[in-house]
């Protein structure tokens, strides 16, 4: 280790006599005042009484400065006080007493007291500087909090945090450089940053990545504190914990702070670094997450498109079987083939379903063009495709449709709309009436379906237009007013529901007559 040798003589004498650090303690203070107070006192008793020795017994006075405390001073002016009577006493017993041997001890006695009471008013305004001095001390690390704790803010990654936490701390401490890494098995790794002071390149400090460090680098100090020095006092080391991986290690150099504002820094910087770890979890967390939501839909693409080819097909064969492509059947095997019929319907309706959900849980949708689509002629064409399935239940449809006009995608307004409708008449009672209207009110086009069906219970409302919510039992798969106000929404409007005073239910489709 290299010796370091004083440059000059006054440098070896203040190594030899080290300067006291100040306040001293009081028993200090005692000890010394007290032994100056003696040697006076005895002195002054031992000489003539015209030396006035006794004013020099203000010295022990004045050095209670260098104290702790005031109640010192109070105490030590009283004993110098009574010092001074004592040898005043002892000196006109011996010498005789005279007016001139009177006046110089009262001087005495007023030079103890008044160097008491200026000894007072120094201590109070060295206080007063003292406190200043920490608040300002206070201030500055309060702002350098606040200027670290604004330049870290954001969600930030590991790798992110690294980065800016270098900056920050090189600009909060003038080093000529910072660097952050993880240590492993003595090894500067990654994730790793570099900050170096502006009037600096890489080539004037080489980065310490992928390389081993120092061992006075890893090694801390007992009792050193959150930050340590290495390099003769010329480089600071700290390090930031991690949970489940090595420590960060931070090395700054030449900084032109105290290690108090670095310490200050480490410990405002490490819940921020937990915070990072939690986000990258999250990160990582939302990855497989979107992973596994494309397996899922890809999976749906599939499974919805292979299981509409056989199903068509059957539809098919029932409905030539219905036709009598395979001559004259029994009134009994043409019910079981009208109910199978029905039955491939929906699961056709619901591989649809589940194809258009799959479409706007992945944001398909938005990449469709739109077109002009006159919602009259669509709510027409649904409510003829839908009457078989009334008339078999003896339900009517009610329409008062004006001409509307909308922007949108055709093949989902019409399943928005379809999907109402469907709903209106499979809860409708038989002998029922379903009522439909389209309107144009305030810059939108409304489409509004009532029936006279049981309605949704209160406690189901607020959940009626989730996935896979239905109304109650037996109400279908749950998707199709879920699509309805994805739909609705993907288009600048809204769906809603209410239960009318007259014992309807009422579904009311909001679409905006602008463009999209």
């Amino acid at each position: 280790m290299r010796t370091r040798f004083p440059s000059s003589s006054r440098e070896f004498m203040r190594e030899l006599f080290p300067p006291p650090k100040l306040p001293l303690p009081d028993a200090t203070v005692w000890a010394v005042a007290l032994s100056l107070l003696l040697v006076v006192v005895l002195a002054d008793i031992f000489t003539p009484a015209s030396f006035a020795v006794g004013t020099v017994l203000s010295a022990s006075v004045a050095f209670a400065a260098l104290g702790t405390s005031k109640r010192v001073v109070w105490q030590l002016t009283a004993l110098a006080v009574l010092a001074n009577l004592i040898a005043g006493f002892w000196n006109g017993w011996r010498d005789g007493v005279e007016t001139f041997h009177l006046l110089n001890r009262a001087v005495s006695i007023l030079a103890v007291l008044l160097v008491g009471f200026l000894t007072i008013r120094a201590r109070e305004a060295s206080e007063r500087a003292a406190a200043l001095a920490q608040e300002e001390r206070e201030l500055t690390r309060e702002r350098a909090r606040r200027q670290l704790a604004e330049e870290m803010g954001g969600p930030l990654g590991q790798k992110e945090f690294v980065e800016r936490a270098a900056t920050t701390l090189q600009k909060l401490t003038g080093a000529s450089s910072v660097e952050i890494g993880a240590v492993d098995r003595a090894i500067l790794g990654h994730p790793y940053a570099l900050a170096l002071a502006p009037d600096l390149t890489p080539h004037d400090h080489p980065s310490r990545l992928n390389q081993r460090i120092p061992l006075e680098f890893l090694a801390h100090p007992v009792g050193a504190g959150d930050v340590w020095a290495s390099g003769g006092g010329n480089v600071y080391l700290a390090r930031l914990r991690r949970p489940t991986e090595g420590d960060l290690l931070l090395i700054l150099s030449n900084p032109q702070t105290p290690p108090s504002v670095t310490g200050m820094a480490i410990r405002t910087l490490q819940p921020l670094l937990e915070r990072t770890a939690l986000l990258d979890d999250l990160r990582e967390n939302r990855e497989q997450l979107a992973e596994r939501g494309e397996v899922l839909r890809d999976l749906v693409y599939a499974f919805s498109h292979d299981l509409r080819t056989p199903l068509l097909a059957n539809g098919m064969n029932m409905r030539s079987a219905l036709d009598g492509a395979y001559g004259e059947l029994p009134q009994e095997y043409r019910t079981n083939l009208q109910n199978g019929l029905e039955a491939n319907e929906t699961l056709l309706a619901l591989a649809d379903q589940l194809l258009l959900v799959a479409k706007y849980e992945s944001g398909e949708n938005a990449q469709e063009e739109t077109q002009s689509v006159n919602l009259r002629d669509l709510v027409v064409s649904v409510v003829s495709d839908l009457k078989p399935r009334a008339q078999a239940k003896n339900v009517t449809f009610d329409t008062a449709l004006s001409g509307v006009t909308v922007q949108g995608r055709k093949h989902d307004l019409r399943r928005a709309v379809q999907n109402l409708l469907d709903n209106a008449v499979k809860f409708s009672p038989p002998g029922g009436t379903v009522r439909v209207s389209l309107s144009d009110d305030d810059d939108e086009a409304v489409v509004t379906v009532r029936d006279q069906g049981r309605g949704i219970p209160a406690d189901q409302q607020a959940r009626l237009f989730q996935r896979f919510r239905g109304s109650g039992a037996g109400s279908g798969s749950g998707l199709g007013l879920y699509l309805t106000r994805r739909i609705a929404e993907a288009h600048g409007g809204s769906v809603r529901y209410q239960r009318r005073a007259d014992a309807r239910s009422e579904f009311t489709l909001s679409l905006p007559l602008g463009a999209l």
